[in-house]
């Protein structure tokens, strides 16, 4: 082929690419690469088409070859990044990135592309001044917008990305990726009717949109319609069986709902375990185990070690951790860092926050870090990092406290639980882990510091009160079932319910029929949203004769909470963990008479306890020392078995 036969054949091959007639192209560029091996124009055309096709090694190289004829030419080296970061090369991409941007600064999608990649690394504040300057050259890319409100949603929390989010939707109104952030973002304030027209307008204007299904779902899950997220939740997965998050979420999800079996619950943490296992073939972890090892590293990985119940549960342990037996590691994973995170990173000698990376960095940081033992205290709660134990990144990994169930996980080798939760062979059935029972009760609390004084009993003229502070999302309509027999059993008696936007008028509107079909009168209920400080949440309690558990998701924080503030607890005790933990809290504080088995006991239990006015005042002046004297402040003791039982798991992974 001539030298005026090539260009015309390029030529050719061009008009076909623009056109959009990719084989036509492909089949002409070929030629041109046979005629002339090395000829830039060729080698750079035929990578940016095999990258169109998604052939990205091979785009890989023919970018690379058409690099090496022009070292010179920013566009084709910033498309090889691209060509590298499709392939998850990101940190070869790096260098292609930063080559094109010393050629020419001033391409906005280069500096959009770089952040991508550093994003994907781990350098989130690296790849937020990236994105910052794709916008400041271009001012009205929208994607960089949503991009740059992306990160800093997962680095600052949902709420700093709105105003990015609302700038992309300025200059496009119908991106998809954007109104499904602002959804998302939207969530924690609850705005639930701007989040879900959010997430409707996603949907309308991208139906393909995951990640729109399952915001969606998210915002019915925490408005409280339970069967509609599980439902949306299973929508996405049909369309994304691979969506972690989509399929972690409903197995939460699935836990609140009364209609579900063990059985059902348990075949779902299954699928779960299959979908994040590492594909089949996968080099497995291997770990050089020393028996005689005297000091073991124990880590614990959580989005939770802040002010949350989880902290409030795990602080006595790391308290009283014998230092000699364990060194103490924490990876926290969330961007809030308060004044209990610091009390918690004061027990420890390493301390990492993972917050907005990628699993990917985190496995790597962790098998860095090399912990012999690896507590999740997560599970398939919000943040939650399971795909990262689904690949072993510890000799032994452990799940506890904070979630009321099985991971579904067959690489997570325990489960820390009690006899009372867990007490025999059938529970053992339903767990892909091996139940672990070691200590009377599976909990250490440690009552808030701000903890106000007991008030005095309240009048036996005043309306006798049951009340409930758990999530509302844990209040089935079992529980509502139970709630109407108490309040018919106790005349003029009523109902103090607190939880998220339980005050907001969109949620009580979507209650009030819930509550009418039970017969519950909505004049016996008060509804009360969150409380600025933990001090005036638990001085609520003194407006509550009796605490009413839901079912079958039992209380836990709620629970010890109440019986700190000299309320007693009602519980329902059922088929699986989740119904069965204020059973094991309560008989921690000496008080099991408050533990039902039927219905029929629930509603006597609590009717008694209002009926007898002393009583309830004496409770108010006793259940604290009741605490004290039990398991649940056992702090020291609470502290050994659990380190017993830590070095058991150790002794059995090592034989």
């Amino acid at each position: 082929m001539n030298p005026a036969q090539l260009t015309r054949t390029l030529q050719t091959a061009l008009a076909h690419h623009q056109a959009g007639r990719l084989d036509d192209a492909g089949k002409l560029y070929r030629q041109v690469r046979t005629a002339a091996p090395k000829l830039f124009d060729g080698l750079h055309l035929s990578g940016v088409l095999a990258y169109q096709q998604s052939r990205y090694t091979e785009a890989v190289d023919l970018l690379t070859r058409a690099h090496q004829a022009n070292r010179k030419h920013a566009l084709c080296q910033m498309r090889l990044g691209l060509a590298l970061a499709a392939l998850g090369r990101h940190a070869e991409a790096e260098p292609h990135y930063r080559g094109s941007l010393k050629l020419d600064a001033g391409v906005p999608e280069t500096w959009n592309n770089l952040a991508v990649s550093l994003k994907s690394l781990g350098r989130a504040a690296e790849a937020g001044d990236a994105y910052r300057k794709a916008v400041e050259l271009k001012p009205d890319y929208y994607d960089a917008h949503d991009r740059l409100g992306a990160l800093i949603s997962d680095t600052q929390g949902l709420a700093a990305g709105i105003p990015h989010f609302r700038r992309c939707l300025e200059l496009k109104p119908d991106y998809a990726p954007a109104l499904c952030n602002l959804g998302l973002a939207l969530l924690p304030d609850g705005k639930f009717d701007e989040a879900h027209a959010c997430f409707t307008r996603a949907l309308a204007s991208d139906p393909s949109l995951t990640q729109a299904l399952v915001g969606r779902s998210l915002a019915w899950q925490q408005s409280y319609h339970m069967e509609a997220a599980a439902a949306g939740y299973a929508e996405a997965l049909a369309r994304d069986p691979g969506h972690h998050e989509a399929r972690s979420a409903r197995l939460l999800t699935l836990n609140y709902l009364d209609n579900r079996s063990r059985a059902e619950i348990f075949a779902d943490h299954l699928a779960f375990g299959r979908a994040a296992a590492p594909a089949e073939g996968s080099p497995r972890a291997s770990f050089a185990i020393d028996p005689s090892k005297k000091r073991l590293r124990l880590a614990f990985l959580s989005p939770d070690l802040r002010a949350h119940s989880v902290a409030y549960f795990l602080e006595p342990l790391l308290q009283h951790l014998d230092r000699e037996r364990f060194e103490i590691v924490l990876y926290h994973d969330h961007f809030q860092v308060d004044a209990m995170s610091e009390r918690l990173r004061s027990h420890v000698s390493l301390w990492r926050n993972f917050v907005g990376l990628p699993h990917g960095i985190v496995e790597q940081q962790i098998r860095t870090d090399a912990p012999d033992i690896l507590v999740d205290l997560a599970g398939h709660t919000g943040w939650n990092r399971l795909p990262v134990f689904a690949r072993r990144v510890a000799p032994v990994q452990i799940s506890y406290l904070g979630y009321p169930n099985t991971t579904g996980l067959d690489t997570m080798d325990f489960r820390f639980v009690d006899a009372i939760t867990d007490p025999d062979d059938e529970d053992q059935r339903f767990h892909t882990e091996r139940l672990i029972r070691f200590a009377p009760t599976a909990w250490s609390y440690a009552p808030p510091l701000a903890a106000p004084e007991i008030s005095p009993p309240r009048a036996a003229a005043e309306p006798v009160t049951f009340g409930s502070f758990n999530n509302f999302a844990k209040v089935s309509e079992t529980t509502l079932a139970l709630w109407s027999r108490i309040l018919a059993a106790v005349p003029n008696s009523r109902i103090l319910l607190k939880g998220h936007g339980l005050q907001q008028a969109e949620i009580a509107s979507t209650l009030m029929p819930r509550l009418k079909s039970h017969a519950i009168d909505p004049a016996r209920i008060e509804l009360l949203g969150r409380t600025p400080n933990i001090a005036s949440h638990l001085a609520l309690y003194a407006r509550m004769d009796v605490a009413l558990d839901p079912f079958p998701y039992h209380g836990t924080t709620t629970t010890c909470e109440a019986l700190w503030m000299g309320v007693p607890v009602v519980t329902l005790y059922g088929d699986r963990h989740a119904a069965r933990v204020s059973a094991s809290l309560l008989t921690a504080a000496s008080h099991p008479e408050w533990i039902a088995h039927t219905p029929d006991e629930y509603v006597s239990i609590s009717a008694a306890l209002a009926a007898d006015r002393e009583k309830l005042g004496a409770l108010r002046r006793t259940l604290r020392d009741d605490l004290r004297r039990g398991p649940l402040l056992d702090h020291a003791g609470q502290a050994r078995r659990f380190a017993d039982a830590l070095l058991d798991c150790w002794r059995a992974r090592v034989v």
